[in-house]
């Protein structure tokens, strides 16, 4: 049976655009308080790389901690499993930024999605890459041939006078020897990974690797099936914070999602698929796109389930 993605996609949109409760806009970060709340975006691509849009998907936004699943991506692509030897793969069950569990478990994050973790995988490549961010901007811009993919500097830099809690999440991996560079350093490539902007549509092409088996959209290897089957498995339990199950339980596909209202997810050799509506719900995931997501699952019948 052949699915008009581009009609799904249109009623989805149509019903979003004219919903008025959108949640809240992330302000602790004070860039991205001044973003519409009312833009919503979805976009997919299938694994025959034919796109399908509607609403504000060429429309670039801060991506935030979906960046957290790229640098997850070419750290293990570059150290291999040694990377769980400092960063475990549980859910963690709380907020992204929360970091009773990292003391109790001695400076060994729960899993690479919340914040300590992915500030453990910043550090392994501020040590691995001799040009950290701008060997990282290549990586993703090469994902998908797209030159125009770049960080925005003054959302690093907000993020840089407000990230309190992370700067106290890399000071307590640095007391438990799971730190190995500077504090300033590490934090200065994180803030930078999370202010990467993009549209849903080059979203779509930079995560197309884990919906084809580790081939990007110019078809060259990127990682292997079995790293491709670890990342999709983490994205599923821990994507989404303490709204992980709940996303696995209402859209049934591996995602992660990021506090300026996108979302990605993959259907392993179907598609692709990119939604961004900023307004958040109390868990800090954007709460059209989930509801966009289950529409689209419920609409296809079409997820790992």
């Amino acid at each position: 049976m052949t699915i008009d993605y581009q009609l799904i996609l249109d009623h989805i949109a149509s019903g979003c655009q004219s919903t008025e409760d959108r949640g809240k806009v992330a302000t602790y970060i004070p860039e991205l308080a001044k973003v519409d709340r009312y833009k919503f975006g979805i976009h997919l691509v299938d694994a025959q790389k034919n796109d399908f849009g509607a609403g504000n998907s060429t429309e670039k936004f801060s991506i935030q901690s979906i960046s957290k699943v790229l640098t997850l991506a070419k750290a293990i692509a570059m150290v291999g499993e040694d990377l769980w030897r400092r960063v475990d793969v549980e859910p963690s069950g709380d907020p992204f930024n929360h970091l009773s569990l990292l003391e109790m478990e001695n400076g060994i994050p729960r899993n690479p999605l919340i914040n300590a973790g992915a500030i453990v995988v910043a550090d392994v490549l501020v040590t691995k890459l001799s040009n950290p961010k701008a060997d990282f901007l290549k990586f993703v811009r090469d994902l998908c041939n797209d030159q125009t993919i770049d960080f925005d500097k003054t959302i690093a830099k907000s993020e840089k006078e407000t990230g309190f809690r992370n700067y106290a999440a890399a000071n307590l991996l640095k007391s438990y020897g799971n730190l190995k560079n500077d504090v300033e350093t590490v934090l200065d490539f994180y803030f930078h990974q999370c202010s990467l902007q993009m549209t849903c549509e080059q979203l779509t092409k930079v995560f197309f690797m884990f919906m084809n088996r580790g081939l990007c959209q110019r078809e060259q290897k990127q990682l292997t099936l079995r790293q491709v089957k670890r990342i999709n498995s983490i994205m599923l339990t821990c994507g989404f914070y303490d709204e992980a199950g709940e996303f696995a339980f209402e859209v049934g596909l591996p995602g992660k999602s990021g506090v300026g209202g996108g979302i990605v997810a993959v259907l392993p050799g179907k598609y692709c698929v990119a939604t961004w509506s900023p307004g958040l719900n109390p868990k800090g995931n954007s709460k059209l796109g989930m509801e966009a997501l289950e529409k689209l699952t419920t609409a296809t019948g079409q997820s790992i389930f």
